[in-house]
């Protein structure tokens, strides 16, 4: 098994390195591939020092098997062609090809199975949020379709990436030393504040990531499900939140649900109110699983269940996710 990372020297890339280790993936061979400013880099996996090559136009991807992407929409759209067309499986992390037709837009605890049918050799990773959302909705879908959901998202600094980590530790401390604060990642300081903005504002007043979490919902779950979004940038490192309201066709009981999310794939139950037991980031991060508790009614709708989520993004909400869609290909015998 040949596998490739392209964007290996970032946030994601260092994910996939972990996690294809941790999860003792089948590898013979990994190609690490990032901009000519990461090439040379060197990266140890499984005890072997593997150097980063400059990702370029040429027949480096002949005889990869799968090559996980996360260098950013505008890379994937370019080298897809180059990646794909020795029969590589381009499983990309980018919103590059989500939406389009003939490219499978897959989170395997839902929709694995449409991983098997990829005209171009693309399979496209969903956004973090979605992805997170998506595997507490799927056990309720079961129970009785969904009809609408409103969420607002908590969304960690790591969803811009390391830089923005980096720029959140010196905003505190540079806050705290009364110092001036640089702003570069944000459109404002994110140190002791908190931002109604994740991406660029679209025309009806929702934001990028908010219309994501609309159309990829939809995708996955092939479903009229109609989503509403609020996403917010808070001043955590790491593992986004997201508080979920759903509208069923039948009422669902909170111990219906609640037996759901503990029965559900790549999901944990942390609800218990009266010993203060909910999920919470400082305490998720670099776990696997999505995290659901604050399980109740929803007082303003009889067909309405409202709780509350924590997973960690950079994880399952890009790289894990990638990897067990590789996971599933492999147990269908595609590779």
């Amino acid at each position: 098994m040949k596998i490739a990372i392209v964007g290996a020297s970032g946030a994601v890339g260092q994910e996939f390195l972990r996690v294809l280790e941790q999860r003792d993936f089948p590898i013979d061979e990994l190609l690490l591939f990032g901009s000519a400013r990461s090439a040379g880099r060197k990266y140890v996996f499984r005890g072997q020092e593997i150097t980063v090559k400059e990702l370029q136009h040429n027949d480096d991807f002949k005889g990869v098997d799968f090559a996980f992407t996360s260098a950013g929409a505008g890379i994937s759209k370019e080298f897809a062609e180059t990646i794909t067309k020795h029969g590589t499986i381009m499983i990309d992390n980018s919103s590059a090809f989500r939406m389009d037709e003939d490219v499978p837009l897959v989170v395997p605890e839902c929709n694995a199975e449409d991983a098997l049918v990829r005209p171009r050799g693309i399979i496209a990773n969903p956004n973090c949020t979605t992805i997170m959302m998506v595997v507490a909705l799927q056990v309720f879908e079961n129970l009785s379709h969904i009809r609408r959901v409103h969420i607002s998202s908590y969304q960690a600094a790591s969803g811009a990436g390391q830089a923005a980590m980096d720029e959140l530790h010196e905003q505190y401390r540079q806050v705290l030393n009364d110092e001036p604060v640089k702003v570069e990642k944000f459109a404002y300081q994110l140190a002791y504040n908190v931002i109604p903005q994740v991406d660029v504002f679209q025309d009806n007043g929702y934001t990028k990531e908010e219309m994501k979490m609309f159309n990829e919902t939809r995708k996955i779950m092939h479903s009229d499900i109609a989503v509403s979004a609020m996403c917010v940038r808070v001043p955590a490192l790491r593992a986004h939140s997201e508080s979920v309201w759903i509208e069923t066709e039948r009422p669902i009981s909170v111990e219906e649900a609640r037996q759901a999310i503990e029965q559900g794939e790549g999901l944990v139950l942390m609800d218990c109110p009266e010993k203060k037991e909910y999920p919470m980031p400082l305490f998720l991060a670099g776990k696997d699983p999505v995290y659901v508790g604050r399980i109740r009614k929803d007082l303003a709708n009889e067909n309405g269940l409202t709780f509350w989520l924590v997973s960690d993004q950079i994880r399952k909400g890009a790289a894990l996710n990638a990897v067990q869609i590789a996971e599933y290909l492999i147990k269908k015998g595609v590779k």
